[in-house]
């Protein structure tokens, strides 16, 4: 099983506007989206949901009513101010310490896993299996959340007979992003010519080496600061990282997104498109099936 994971340093690279192209280009293939804390891969591949999920973790506590006697020091031990003056625990301070189960002198408190967070399992209208998630709002955990979206898109790229996965993965170098890539086939960078652009660039890329991962690079808005470029260029050929290619910056772009629609399916025969291609058959020609 070949896994493509399209990542980039920072957010606002135009990784998932990467994807959704990708996904139109690339056939016989499942999807995942593992940016978890903000999916938006759904918003273009329209999606029909086929399967939901709960994904439960982490501790919260809960104070029993029946069992509690109003001592407060349980609300004395929490430092995250998350138990009222009525003796009500607040889900989202609660950080799951545990001080206030252990020192209640009543056993009034209880810790309970909730639910955190939704996996979603769908087709699409190319027929390609889709897999994505939410964490639900001030929720922890969306490394675990991510590998159970993962599992579950091989578990539908195996049932379809399907070799290849493409994967959405979440922008910066942290736990979700570690998820993401760990186990992968080719780290997809996508990066952009500005001095952020570059400094995350270098960040992710050494992530990618950490996990003896391969990597590649697309530029994004490369004709936008062409001394950036020039650099990004020379960086990647000092750490031997190719450049699978640069795609020019275009408007239209943002007009396909209000549509919906990956810009190789809204104007097929702009240059970005053309590139996004290109890039799609040199992917396609090293992970054949």
């Amino acid at each position: 099983m070949k896994e493509i994971v399209v990542v980039s340093g920072k957010g606002g690279t135009g990784k998932t506007s990467v994807v959704a192209s990708l996904a139109c280009l690339i056939d016989k293939k499942a999807m995942v989206d593992c940016d978890v804390d903000a999916a938006n891969l759904a918003l273009v591949l329209s999606p029909r949901v086929i399967e939901e999920k709960e994904f439960a973790a982490g501790k919260k506590a809960r104070i029993i009513s029946e069992k509690c006697t109003t001592c407060g020091i349980c609300k004395d031990m929490c430092r995250f101010d998350a138990i009222s003056d009525d003796f009500i625990i607040d889900p989202v301070a609660c950080e799951g310490c545990g001080a206030c189960f252990f020192f209640c002198p009543a056993s009034a408190v209880e810790f309970e896993t909730p639910v955190a967070g939704h996996c979603y399992i769908c087709d699409t209208p190319a027929g390609d299996p889709f897999v994505y998630a939410e964490l639900s709002p001030g929720e922890e955990n969306s490394g675990k959340l991510v590998t159970m979206v993962r599992t579950e898109a091989k578990a539908q790229a195996e049932r379809a007979g399907l070799s290849r996965i493409l994967i959405d993965g979440p922008p910066g170098i942290g736990c979700p992003v570690i998820s993401s890539i760990t186990g992968t086939s080719l780290a997809l960078i996508v990066t952009e010519p500005t001095a952020s652009g570059i400094h995350d660039l270098e960040r992710i890329a050494q992530l990618a080496r950490h996990f003896s991962l391969p990597a590649a690079v697309i530029i994004n808005k490369s004709d936008i600061n062409t001394a950036c470029t020039d650099s990004i260029d020379q960086y990647c050929s000092k750490n031997g990282i190719p450049v699978l290619g640069r795609l020019p910056y275009e408007r239209t772009i943002s007009e396909a997104q209000r549509q919906g629609k990956a810009i190789v399916e809204y104007a097929p025969d702009l240059p970005v498109s053309k590139a996004l291609r290109e890039i799609s058959e040199q992917i396609i020609s090293i992970y054949k099936e």
